[in-house]
């Protein structure tokens, strides 16, 4: 019983900093609707900051002192972020302020290598707190009830702020309804720059006060941004109590997972988020908008068939891609083949976003189930590579039809996280079991058969499959039930209206999505010859939304495009220096500003043919 008790205090320290973090995230989106994708990246920053200042003016200014002056540092470092590139974006759909700090967060990871190294720092004990007291017989660490009591206090300050003042209930009318605070004449600019410097204090406050208790280090970043977003979902946007609530759920499941669910310790919050989504949508405590808006914003051009022009471009492109063996080496044939894997990809992704409206963060589940149904295939039953590519996509549509039957009845952020949610579950499960899946070490030796063994035939033959299947998703997308899913996606009450079973219809995209996903992963399974977990993480679910975003979402050949420009960009940068992060966050955060429709979009716009070509090929 005393061991639980201490256990259950570990959580309560844990809890404390888990909440300064997520609250800050619920604030920002709450009020500006920023889906911050580089919170996480402001909570390692200010770790890194507090580190150098406990470190070099310990005598100047204090432990305490660091971490305060810490903390603001950051803060007037987000604010700057806020007025130089985020008052730009506010009216751009959420998911291109989700691309834009996600290429600040790219930025900043390569900035913190730079300046503080890639070695883990060890950061000094809070003065007269490094000691420990003893609790039923146990011995509990001081600095961590000082934690425990931190959480409560900041709790009751930002209740303080956001109730008995005037700027705190105009952040609460914000987070209520933008339209009439907006009416009302209040400065929005200032309004949102003051919310996301709050957001961002607490961010770096949360991560500054770790320094005594973890190593400080460049993946900080990542650990922390899911854990934030599972919170402040399950608490409900916006909503400061619950995000502390569900900090505290989440904290006592970490503490007491690992002894009582040891095979599912590393999945329990995304289970615990799964179940609360499907009971209550908008989180424990979080409401409905009174005005709702899409993560996608409004469609400004609709998808229209290919003009003329436009055929010859594709025909210009495929004349390319058929003599590219001609004059390309083996390294550029296998570039070449993972960037038409990809577009498949990122094409099945905006099937279910862009046509469908239904944004997924957990897309890679279906790719990596894909890959993991060949390599299966192959491992057990020794199938060969031809009848391989047609069953093993079923392990992906098996997935998209269990996970899409629960998603689809969620909408925006929620149902993006529900997608990371069953996406976690499946890498979780490949992760552990070893004696089918190979664990860490994946599984190897998923080769083609002779006559496509060779890079020039694999390449040919990964043409011909992924140009059928980009075909099928154009005729998807045309169809009957393209148009039908398309005004799903534009409005649900004239659906409804007209009889449209909108959950039917949404599930039955979802899972032919999933399907051309699992394509993908079985093509590149065979590409490089085994897989891994990776191929279901969260970083390939995150690659997929910029090269659907960074070719542009309005347009059917944007995705395509997209992951050509992406994968060929990130493999030209990665060698041949080696800040390719900030080079390729630089360039998506000037994208998003300057081009917020996309590449396609932007040529389109530009140069594209009149409304009466494209009407003509309508006829």
């Amino acid at each position: 019983m005393d061991f639980l008790f201490i256990q259950f205090l570990n959580g309560l320290s844990s809890a404390s900093s888990l909440f300064l973090v997520a609250s800050g995230l619920s604030i920002i989106f709450g009020v500006t609707h920023i889906t911050n994708f580089a919170h996480g990246a402001f909570y390692m920053l200010g770790a890194y900051v507090a580190y150098t200042l406990t470190e070099a003016w310990m005598g100047a200014i204090g432990f305490w002192g660091g971490i305060i002056v810490a903390a603001g540092t950051v803060a007037l470092f987000g604010a700057l972020i806020e007025i130089i590139l985020l008052r730009r974006i506010y009216r751009s759909p959420e998911l291109f302020q989700l691309l834009a700090t996600f290429g600040i967060t790219l930025i900043i990871e390569d900035l913190v290598i730079q300046v503080w190294g890639a070695e883990d720092l060890l950061g000094r004990r809070a003065p007269g707190l490094d000691g420990a007291i003893d609790i039923f017989g146990q011995a509990f660490p001081t600095y961590e009830l000082v934690l425990i009591a931190l959480g409560p206090i900041c709790l009751c300050a930002l209740w303080l702020l956001f109730n008995r003042t005037r700027w705190g209930v105009l952040v609460r009318a914000a987070t209520q309804d933008r339209m009439m605070v907006s009416a009302l004449g209040v400065n929005q600019a200032w309004l949102f720059t003051g919310v996301f410097t709050l957001g961002v204090f607490l961010a770096a406050l949360g991560g500054a006060v770790q320094i005594p208790r973890d190593a400080v280090h460049n993946a900080m970043d990542l650990q922390i941004i899911v854990e934030a977003f599972v919170i402040v979902v399950i608490g409900g946007f916006g909503n400061v109590l619950g995000a502390f609530l569900a900090s505290f759920i989440i904290a006592e499941l970490n503490s007491f997972g690992i002894l009582l669910f040891p095979k599912i310790s590393m999945i329990l919050m995304f289970i615990v988020m799964a179940l609360v989504l499907v009971v209550r949508p908008y989180g424990l405590l979080g409401k409905a908008e009174t005005h709702a808006r899409t993560a996608l914003g409004n469609v400004v051009r609709p998808l229209a068939p290919l003009t003329r022009k436009a055929k010859n471009w594709v025909l210009a492109a495929l004349l390319v891609f058929l003599i590219l063996p001609i004059f390309a080496d083996d390294f550029v044939l296998n570039v070449g083949s993972e960037i038409l894997i990809f577009a498949l990809f990122a094409a099945s992704l905006h099937l279910m976003m862009g046509v469908g409206g239904m944004v997924s963060f957990g897309h890679a589940a279906y790719f990596g189930l894909g890959a993991y149904g060949v390599a299966l295939l192959v491992k057990f039953l020794n199938m060969p590579m031809e009848a391989a590519i047609v069953i093993a996509p079923l392990l992906a549509i098996a997935g998209a039809i269990i996970f899409g039957w629960f998603c689809v009845r969620l909408s925006g952020v929620y149902l993006a996280m529900l997608t990371l949610a069953f996406a976690q579950i499946s890498w979780s499960i490949i992760f552990q079991w070893d004696d089918v899946t190979g664990g860490d070490n994946g599984l190897l030796g998923i080769w083609p058969s002779e006559w496509a063994s060779n890079q020039q035939a694999f390449y040919y033959m990964t043409l011909v499959i992924v140009i059928a299947a980009l075909y099928a998703i154009r005729r998807i997308i045309f169809s009957p039930f393209g148009y039908t899913l398309r005004g799903c996606r534009d409005s649900l009450l004239r659906a409804d209206a007209i009889g449209i079973d909108r959950l039917r219809i949404q599930w039955f995209g979802f899972v032919l999505a999933g399907s051309f996903s699992g394509l993908a992963g079985v093509l590149y399974a065979y590409l490089k010859g085994s897989v891994f977990p990776d191929y279901i993480s969260i970083p390939l679910s995150v690659d997929g939304l910029v090269m659907v975003l960074l070719g542009g979402i309005q347009t059917v050949a944007g995705p395509i495009i997209g992951a050509g420009v992406f994968k060929a960009l990130s493999t030209i940068i990665i060698s041949h220096t080696e800040f390719w992060k900030i080079i390729l966050g630089a360039f998506i955060v000037i994208l998003v500003v300057a081009f917020p429709q996309g590449i396609v979009g932007f040529f389109l716009e530009r140069f594209g043919s009149k409304e009466e070509d494209i009407a003509e090929e309508k006829q």
